[in-house]
Formats: C-alpha cells, structure tokens, sequence
C-alpha cells in the first residue's frame, strides 16, 4: 500500500506541468527520480534562478500542494537548502529566502569570482571549436530573451545564464570546485532576481556584453582576459543590486 501511494505521488508530479493558461509554472513538475530527490532538486533550481522574492516564506502545504506531493519530501528538502545556507529557518520554525542586504552582497561578490576564475582559468585548454559554438549560441538565445516581451523573461534568461557559465565551468572537469560554485549561485538566487528587474528598468550596457568579452577572450588563449570578463560579469550584477540598496537608503540591513 504504501508503495503504491508512493507511485501516485510521483505520477502527480509528472502530471504538473503549465497553468491553466499555458505557461510554465513557477515551479516546474518532478518526474521519476527518488521522489525526495526530485522535489529537493526543483526547489533548488528555482532558488538559483530567483524564482522566489527575497524574504519570501516558504510554506510546506503550499509548497507541497504546488508540487502535488505530500509534505515529508517538502520538509527534508527545505531543511537541506537551510543547512546549505539558501533559506534561512525563522524562529517560529517557518522558512524564508535571506534578504538582500549589503554584507551577505559583499560576502557573495567576492567569493564567486575567486572560484569562478579558477574553473575558467582550467576550463580554457580543455574548450573545443564546436563548445564555442555552443556558447555563442547560448549567448544569443540570451541576448534576444532579454529583448522579448515574454512573463517569463526574468526566469528564461537566468536559465540560459546559467547553461552558459556551466558549460564553461564543466570543461574544467574539476569535482572539487563545481559543487562550491553550484552553492554560491544557490545563495546567489535572491540577488540574480533583483539585478534582472533592474536590469530591465535601466537597459544600460547590454547584459550579455561580457559573455561576448569572456567567449573571445577563451578563444584567443588569453587566460587573465578570460578571468577579467568573467569578473566584470560577476561584479555587474552585484553592482546594480548595490547601488540600488544605496539610493533607496537600505546599504545596510
């Protein structure tokens, strides 16, 4: 009996797919991996791609009721994401995404790019003509996600912001260094979500300028450029989730 409750469970998560109006959903369906596996690693994905607000508390029945799963997987994953320091257990045993403020900003800023660098730095004579296809073909599914009128954009070009930096990252076939920068982009996720709408209100420097910088830079061998673009990458969104922080007065928490 319990494996068959255990059946449905995971059948009513492939079942969940878009809304009612055909549109992706927050958060997407999970399908045939260990059942607790799966909703840890779709609440895992939308945090990276900023899919909750900053502060937002995250509700085990509704989240369970979301995913239409029962509240045990909902529980442990939300408890796995806490101890890896992407949510943030409240006293009254509730969970929420940190805030946005200017010293965990900081703290983020400096760490990604001492680790991003590295993985670029042994990613470069690993990288092939065709990868450089590939990454040119994701900038530019980039670029114009950024330019279109689609709800989803904010989500739609952190995920291919994300398949880009990962692509290069993975040709540095390091075991170490990915699972360490997979969790700085997971605590990262509140602050990618808040540079986009920015983004999206100032339209200064294009967003994927750098990725242009970073690919031409891996493609001539120049190893400190590569580093250099990858940082002015990084730096930018931070930057403008900074100087926002200062002119609405919050440049502390």
């Amino acid at each position: 009996m319990k494996a068959n409750n255990l059946d449905s469970e995971e059948r009513s998560l492939d079942a969940l797919s878009v809304g009612k109006s055909g549109r992706r959903n927050a958060l997407a369906p999970v399908g045939r991996e260990t059942l607790h596996e799966r909703v840890y690693a779709e609440l895992r994905r939308s945090l990276i791609h900023g899919v909750f607000e900053a502060g937002q508390v995250l509700r085990i029945v509704e989240l369970a009721e979301t995913l239409q799963t029962s509240t045990m997987p909902v529980r442990e994953a939300l408890a796995r994401l806490v101890s890896e320091q992407a949510l943030e257990a409240l006293p009254n045993r509730s969970v929420r995404v940190p805030l946005v403020t200017r010293e965990r900003l900081d703290d983020l800023a400096q760490a990604r790019p001492l680790i991003e660098e590295q993985l670029v730095a042994l990613a470069l004579p690993n990288l092939s003509k065709a990868d450089f296809i590939e990454l040119r073909r994701l900038t530019l599914a980039c670029e114009a996600a950024f330019k279109s009128e689609d709800p989803d954009k904010a989500r739609t070009t952190s995920e291919l912001n994300h398949a880009f930096h990962f692509y290069i990252y993975q040709a540095a076939r390091s075991a170490v260094l990915i699972p360490i920068v997979e969790s700085l982009w997971l605590q990262s996720g509140p602050y990618v979500r808040a540079a986009a709408q920015i983004h999206d209100e100032n339209r200064g420097i294009p967003a994927v300028h750098h990725h242009w910088a970073l690919i031409e830079a891996l493609e001539r061998g120049d190893r400190d450029g590569a580093k250099r673009a990858l940082t002015d990458d990084i730096t930018r969104s931070f930057d403008l989730v900074r100087n926002r922080l200062v002119a609405d007065g919050d440049g502390q928490e």
